[in-house]
């Protein structure tokens, strides 16, 4: 909640206020001024020890908050009567929470960390104690035991701070920070005027500087909020092993070698155990180059546990991206710099344009190391004082200072090497003096630093967080576009095998993934495994790699295969679109676990490379057989009747919205078929059985017995035209990687709904424009949904007929006079052509949407329990118990069928041929 107020400190003598908003952010208190300069604060409501309502004239609403260290704040809420009640309810039951959590406790333990603690008490000596190195003066008398210290500090507590301490004027520093801090507060109740920003940009001391990095950056918050967990963290995952941890190995020697800390095993072990936990905590980006190096910096002037902490804060908020795998943060910061130098530098920009000289090659280590590597570490240092205090806005203001001071020299430049060189020589001379020819000695005592830090922050405050905001979202789609397309050739190209893919072919498939997993992110956020599943015998586990679950993958597909999607064309009148929407079925789910070859429950860019592979190259055989092998559930090389049945549902899902009943009465025919070459092929003993009263029994089989094996598969899919058809071409064509095109008012739509249509066009605009129009086109009668084919290869409703059966002239007959044809005529749909205007106010003939295949299947399912007997139901092997004058009546209507064959295809015989072929077919068989 927020609430206009006036602050105010309350000490006698002091009549500042400040003007702006109060906010309670449970368990924080903050408020930040109009100009956002003045004043700025942020205290836990754990450390307001007292809170009370003032005693003023009417109308005025104040309350004063006593504070851990001492410190008292006037605010006078200046919000209506209500709204001041209100705020002061909320905080007053957040304290009460606080107090129940035990923070107000806990605010007495973690203050004795901090080294102003002990720094700023009155009866405190500590600060005249203290050398101008940094180092304390001690006062215990000799032979008497060392105090013992509670404050964290960094290695330079033990390895000297970088620097001449009398150049740095440590003890100056010291008492200015000393006075400011009795005033004003310290580490969490710490108040922010310009007068601190100004301390900042002089200076902080060596000894004070951790805390006040960690205070001004916000991860101070962080460690009292969070106790104890650094190191939880690197208990939980001793002696783990992962890429990161072997990364971070590599680098160690090489962070910061120049400082002594780090020749020695003691710092690298601190910069280790740092690097490592924070690898942990954060699996995801795990560890990446330039990392150590800002570590190493903050080690030096805080413990682990502070560094640990800090880290953080400067990977996930102050500089996000940087050190991602794609380092898009610094590639976007890198063109807004760029940007910022063609605004306020543009001689210097057209001379790089024209020399070709890349201003990142030199910028993007200031902006990747924030200037640490850059230049020697103790100026380094007090540019990241005012990055910390300031913001990231300081990397700009300094790096267009640098290029602004160098002006002259960097127009004389011809290359890139030439560019490094001058900057290099630049940073060697900082403590030199930036006037040394001048007769007045206060000109010839400023330092090119001291220059260089007056022109950043006076002639390009011009470069406000606003600034860097709006550049940022300027170019972000530039860079996304960008990083994406990079990501993809690298993505391409890390593959172990493209298959059979081109790798514009495979990129296509990037393209689908990724857009699935913007349009349906994953649910699970992946956390890491326990240490033990982790890593098996020290192997290092692997870089979590890009893998989407089954929600993301049925989108996927439906980008790809026509049959994975519902599509329906609207007409209502006004527009023509097409509705498009994911389809569910078993199918697709039992595809993503076939492709999941790795068991992991999830599918990576390769496992999608590898099973498309699989299908959209095949011919008519390894398309049968793939079909096959992906309904076998237990890989025994066999389909049980379940596995028949259920492989039939697929069909009949694929088939959906096929026009006229050619693909149903194909499955239906399917069916018939393999169930009687699966009872065809029992074996001997599971055969019919003649019983005493001359009835035979059928054949049994159990549901998940071995029933269909592969060739017996392939023999009943060759059986019909239109599933061969299918699986010789329409299977491998349904998957198609050119991106699906929207479609929606047809291009020539003008006048006024056109206009409405490229004002309103948003997502959610669109639903409501459809649904209007929709229930305009219904209530006057042009409303007309039609359902799109995914094969579409039949636009008539004749029905092909079958291939002749493999197994028995009876079964010749079967897909027009057996029962089942019956069912399929009962089953069939009569399907109005695509795009066909019809009255809504006639009954329309029942289209695939008004049905769903679960009915068709149990119908089917029925006429086969209920079939006619066949030949070889009956076949006993006994030849003497056939009828002789059957058998001859069978054989004339076989030639018969085969005489009006003869006459319907007749093509290519002569007259001679003709009488020849008649003769033959009527000719009386020879006793």
């Amino acid at each position: 909640m927020e609430i206009n107020a006036v602050l105010s400190l309350g000490v006698q003598g002091e009549e500042d206020s400040y003007a702006g908003k109060l906010y309670i952010l449970p368990p924080y208190l903050t408020f930040s001024s109009v100009d956002r300069k003045s004043v700025r604060f942020t205290i836990p409501l754990s450390t307001i020890r007292r809170v009370e309502r003032l005693n003023a004239r009417a109308g005025i609403y104040a309350l004063s908050l006593g504070l851990w260290h001492g410190m008292k704040i006037i605010v006078q809420l200046t919000s209506l009567r209500p709204t001041a009640d209100v705020f002061c309810s909320l905080l007053r039951d957040s304290l009460k929470v606080e107090l129940q959590r035990g923070q107000m406790k806990a605010v007495k333990t973690f203050v004795k960390t901090c080294y102003s603690e002990a720094l700023v008490p009155t009866e405190s000596s500590v600060g005249d104690n203290e050398r101008e190195d940094g180092s304390l003066i001690s006062e215990e008398k000799d032979g008497s035991p060392p105090r013992e210290s509670t404050y964290h500090g960094g290695l330079g507590l033990k390895f000297k701070f970088p620097g001449d301490p009398k150049k740095l004027r440590e003890a100056s520093k010291i008492k200015l920070w000393t006075t400011y801090l009795r005033a004003h507060g310290r580490n969490l109740t710490l108040l922010r005027y310009p007068q601190c920003t100004r301390l900042v940009q002089v200076g902080l001391p060596n000894r004070l500087r951790g805390e006040m990095w960690e205070t001004l950056s916000g991860s101070l918050y962080l460690r009292f909020a969070n106790p104890g967990v650094y190191q939880r963290t690197l208990d939980e995952n001793k002696g783990r092993t992962t890429t990161s941890t072997e990364d971070i190995e590599k680098d160690l020697h090489r962070s910061l070698p120049e400082y002594a800390g780090y020749q020695d095993e003691e710092g690298i072990a601190a910069l280790r155990r740092v690097l490592q936990a924070y690898s942990f905590k954060n699996p995801e980006l795990g560890y990446c180059q330039a990392m150590n190096i800002l570590a190493a910096a903050i080690l030096i002037y805080m413990s682990e546990e502070q560094a640990f902490w800090l880290l953080g804060v400067l990977c996930d908020r102050l500089l996000p991206g940087y050190y991602s795998q794609s380092m898009h943060g610094t590639l976007l910061d890198q063109r807004v710099f760029e940007s910022l130098v063609q605004r306020c530098l543009p001689i210097i920009h057209d001379h790089f344009q024209e020399v070709d000289v890349q201003l990142s090659v030199a910028s993007l280590p200031w902006f990747l190391s924030l200037f640490i590597n850059s230049m020697p570490m103790v100026f380094a240092f007090r540019i990241v004082d005012c990055f910390f205090c300031m913001g990231p806005k300081v990397l700009f203001q300094v790096g267009l200072a640098i290029l602004k001071i160098n002006g002259e020299k960097l127009l004389e430049i011809q290359d890139d090497g030439g560019f490094l060189h001058l900057m290099r020589d630049y940073f060697a001379s900082l403590g030199d003096s930036a006037h040394p020819q001048s007769s007045d000695p206060r000109a010839r005592a400023i330092t090119r630093f001291q220059e260089l830090l007056l022109v950043s922050f006076r002639e390009f405050a011009v470069i406000t967080d606003e600034t860097i905001l709006s550049e940022r979202r300027r170019f972000r789609s530039e860079i996304i576009h960008s990083i994406e397309s990079f990501s993809k050739r690298s993505a391409v190209r890390n593959l172990k095998s493209l298959e059979r893919f081109s790798k514009e072919q495979a990129g296509m498939i990037y393209d689908a993934l990724y857009k699935a997993m913007f349009m349906v992110p994953n649910t699970v956020i992946a956390t890491p495994p326990t240490p033990s599943l982790l890593a098996a015998n020290g192997e290092p586990d692997e870089r979590p790699e890009t893998r989407i679950e089954l929600r993301t993958f049925q989108y996927f597909l439906s980008e790809i295969a026509t049959w994975a999607r519902d599509e329906k064309v609207v007409s209502n009148g006004f527009q023509q679109r097409i509705d498009r929407s994911i389809a569910e079925h078993e199918f697709i789910d039992r595809l993503f676990f076939f492709w999941d070859t790795s068991c992991k429950g999830a599918l990576s860019f390769q496992d999608l490379v590898s099973g498309l592979d699989g299908v959209m190259f095949n011919d008519l055989m390894e398309n049968i057989e793939w079909f096959f092998n992906l309904h076998d559930k237990n890989k025994d090389g066999f389909l049980s009747k379940d596995e028949v049945l259920t492989l039939s549902e697929t069909f009949l899902f694929i088939f959906r919205y096929e026009i006229g009943d050619a693909y149903l009465g194909a499955v239906s025919r399917f069916m018939t078929n393999a169930f009687e070459y699966g009872d065809a092929l029992l074996p001997d003993h599971e055969k019919s059985e003649e019983k005493p009263d001359g009835e035979s029994t059928k054949p049994q089989a159990g549901s998940n017995t071995p029933y269909l094996n592969l060739a017996t598969f392939r023999m009943v899919v060759l059986a019909d035209e239109v599933l061969e058809s299918f699986f010789e071409t329409d299977l491998s064509a349904s998957f198609r990687l050119e991106s699906v095109p929207d479609m929606d008012l047809p291009p020539s739509s003008s006048g006024l709904l056109g206009d409405i249509w490229s004002n309103i066009a948003t997502a959610d605009n669109k639903k409501i424009f459809h649904k209007f129009t929709d229930e305009i086109g219904k209530t006057i009668g042009k409303h007309q949904v039609i359902h799109r084919p995914s094969i579409g290869r039949y636009t008539k409703l004749d029905e092909p007929k079958a291939h002749e059966s493999l197994l028995t002239p009876s079964m010749r007959k079967s897909p027009s006079k057996s029962s089942l044809t019956t069912t399929s005529s009962t089953l069939s749909i009569p399907a109005t052509p695509p795009m066909l205007s019809v009255d809504s106010s006639k009954k329309l003939p029942m289209r695939p949407s008004e049905y769903s295949p679960l009915p068709m299947v149990k119908a089917a399912n029925a006429a086969l329990m209920e079939r006619s007997h066949f030949a070889i139901d009956d076949a006993t092997g006994d030849d003497d118990t056939d009828d002789e004058s059957e058998r001859g009546a069978d054989d004339d209507q076989v030639m018969d069928e085969v005489d009006a064959f003869l006459e319907a295809h007749d093509s290519g015989l002569t007259a001679a041929d003709k009488e020849v072929a008649n003769d033959l077919l009527h000719a009386k068989p020879v006793k």
